[in-house]
């Protein structure tokens, strides 16, 4: 299934796959289910609550007039591109960094679909302590999150790895 040290990338795109069905099956519960800002108890710290977020992380750009529904999805479709080329590039032993792209590129993928679509990305996820809340988020945002995590340790652990791989993808 290797060839030549290479990494087997087209197996992985499977996580961005998986991530991306369960992230838009949650949404699309939620759509189908809960009222705009409806929310049910979970727990005594988490809810489900309904909410659209028309900007990106923590609601950045949300005020805007609407430009920043195409900006956003031109971003995320560069770095959706980047993040597929970097993949197929990664020798066999990395599969850390593998596992760290496929997350991240799984969730872009996913709130990518919903700013297309709908315009704005549905979040649902609300943690929260007392009056605090966390804001809201999705699966993909957590995808997001665990790759970035991985991606970092990834980096920490194999540092002198990757710039060998860098080196060779640059020469």
């Amino acid at each position: 299934m290797v060839e030549s040290g290479k990494l087997n990338w087209k197996w992985w795109l499977l996580v961005s796959v998986v991530v991306l069905f369960l992230d838009q099956a949650t949404k699309q519960w939620v759509l189908s289910n809960m009222p705009l800002y409806d929310s049910i108890e979970v727990l005594p710290f988490f809810n489900l609550t309904h909410v659209h977020n028309y900007g990106a992380a923590f609601s950045i750009l949300s005020d805007q007039p609407g430009w920043q529904r195409w900006f956003l999805s031109i971003v995320t479709m560069v770095i959706s591109v980047v993040l597929l080329v970097w993949l197929t590039r990664l020798r066999s032993h990395q599969y850390l960094l593998a596992a760290a792209l496929v997350f991240i590129l799984g969730g872009a993928l996913g709130n990518l679909y919903d700013r297309v679509a709908y315009g704005y990305v549905v979040d649902f996820i609300d943690w929260y302590y007392g009056d605090y809340h966390w804001p809201a988020f999705n699966l993909a945002d957590a995808a997001i999150f665990l790759g970035a995590v991985l991606l970092i340790i990834d980096t920490l652990v194999n540092s002198e790895d990757n710039s060998k791989s860098a080196d060779e993808v640059a020469g």
